[in-house]
């Protein structure tokens, strides 16, 4: 009775909140005091019954990430961006330390830039993969990717990658025997590599060799600056590898152009060379056949690359390398999505007049249509879709027997013979000397996800495109706009005209 009333005391005086409020000066307490009161009113309740009331439990000891063993450091700093690891390094001289292990920047150069070759290489090189990762490949992480030389009309494309132990700059060619179904051809150009002082060094790898002579260049030091969007290399010879009098030869086996024709390639000899970067088009899933780059055919010495992209009620194939009768940014294949040409049966596909009469009359609505546009407000109506949702819409489509019209010539005979889709196109090309460029409407022909045509009227030829399928690295878009201010760059309709002034 009297610990039962002991404890009845202590509760009256410590002010539990379950009898009685506290009054006066105590209202005024510190938020931790009151927590403390709280705490000694619940146990003053719960000890009623004659029974003490344990002391209310510690507060869990507080845990710093330095107290975390070293293998569990190593694996939280190993998943963590490389970009991350130089600020943590500075944080104390134990995390300092443990940045040192190999096996935390292993993983990151395997994450992050895709280096699978061996590292047992790099024991024999004395170099770690901390060094291959702070010395190469987060300096020069910016040219990686997909390029195109600025300096001439063939606008050669270089894709930039890491190459084992190396970043390697690879010319990207069309393939040497024109034919679409061929592989691209890759040439290095430069290389990125950590010398034995564990520095990077650019290296030209143009080599050539001249006729009788047996001269070789070897790989030699050069120079690269990194801009916005672009880089240049700068060496003390000529980037072409090879000498004016010898381009022909050079022409026909790094182009892939017969030597009769290289009168047509205009290349500009020079030590510097300057690349624009190269984004390729975001994948929608309305998109009829996933975008990217195409190989296209035009006639026995030329040979494209061009790059199909979406744009709403529009697709566009705009050529961004190859074929130096026509400058790379001159070249531009229109497809009209909303004005699908419906064939019924081959023959009409085997008739060239029908097929005249039928483009002729979709050019004539096309130009009214764009007439009515510009000429009625700049929000537009919703436009009818071309049915379906991407791939989905292009299988539900019944296959339908292919031929060329008669008269129509095609490089490659080995086009497919059935077809899923055929849709209004036109060719516009910007032909020098001509103040609008040229429009040649036709058919654009979907054969499949990786293969479509171009059936142009007027010059009674067929031209074959074929996917690349080679996978590339770093080429996303950081947003949409950047893509379509790149893609702005390349098209062939100078800015601020509109299509109905070149029409």
């Amino acid at each position: 009775m009297e610990r039962c009333a002991f404890l009845s005391g202590v509760c009256s005086s410590r002010g539990c909140g379950c009898h009685q409020q506290r009054q006066g000066p105590a209202e005024t307490a510190a938020p931790a005091e009151k927590h403390v009161e709280a705490d000694a009113a619940a146990l003053c309740c719960a000890g009623s019954g004659g029974i003490a009331s344990p002391r209310p439990p510690s507060p869990p000891p507080r845990c710093s990430l330095q107290d975390l063993p070293v293998e569990m450091l190593v694996e939280i700093f190993a998943s963590l961006p490389g970009t991350d690891l130089p600020s943590l390094a500075q944080a104390c001289t134990r995390f300092h330390s443990i940045l040192h292990t190999d096996s935390i920047w292993r993983r990151r150069c395997r994450e992050e830039y895709g280096l699978g070759e061996n590292f047992r290489n790099l024991e024999v090189m004395g170099v770690s993969c901390r060094e291959v990762y702070t010395q190469l490949l987060h300096p020069y992480r910016h040219i990686l990717g997909l390029w195109q030389l600025a300096t001439e009309p063939y606008r050669e494309l270089l894709n930039v990658a890491v190459d084992g132990l190396c970043i390697t700059g690879w010319k990207y060619l069309p393939p040497h025997y024109l034919q679409v179904d061929g592989p691209m051809q890759l040439k290095p150009s430069f290389r990125i590599r950590l010398t034995e002082r564990k520095s990077a060094t650019v290296e030209c790898m143009e080599g050539y060799s001249r006729p009788h002579s047996g001269h070789y260049s070897r790989p030699h030091r050069c120079h690269l600056r990194i801009q916005k969007d672009g880089f240049t290399i700068k060496c003390n010879h000529s980037m072409s590898g090879c000498s004016q009098k010898h381009l022909p030869k050079w022409v026909s086996e790094a182009r892939g152009l017969v030597l009769q024709h290289a009168q047509w390639f205009s290349y500009r000899h020079s030590d510097c060379l300057t690349y624009r970067r190269i984004y390729l088009p975001p994948s929608h899933p309305d998109d009829l056949i996933r975008p990217g780059l195409f190989k296209g055919t035009y006639d026995a010495y030329r040979l494209k690359i061009a790059m199909l992209s979406f744009h709403g009620k529009y697709a566009r194939a705009t050529k961004i390398a190859g074929d130096p009768g026509i400058p790379a940014w001159k070249e531009t294949l229109e497809i009209h999505l909303r004005h699908r040409i419906q064939l019924r049966n081959a023959e009409i596909l085997r008739n060239f007049n029908v097929l005249s009469r039928i483009v002729q009359a979709l050019h004539e609505q096309v130009i009214q249509e764009l007439q009515e546009e510009e000429d009625g407000p700049e929000d537009s109506p919703a436009q009818p879709s071309v049915g379906g949702s991407g791939a989905a819409a292009l299988e539900e489509q019944p296959a339908h027997s292919f031929a060329l019209p008669e008269g129509v010539h095609s490089r490659d005979q080995n086009y497919p013979r059935a077809c899923r889709m055929c849709f209004y196109g036109v060719d516009i090309v910007n032909v020098c000397g001509s103040a609008y460029p040229h429009r040649f409407p036709g058919i654009f022909i979907l054969f499949d996800e990786n293969q479509f045509g171009f059936l142009c009227l007027e010059r009674k030829c067929f031209i074959l495109y074929r996917r690349v399928q080679d996978t590339f690295r770093n080429v996303e878009a950081p947003s949409p706009q950047a893509f379509l201010e790149m893609l702005e760059n390349l098209q062939a309709l100078p800015p601020g005209r509109s299509s109905l002034q070149a029409l």
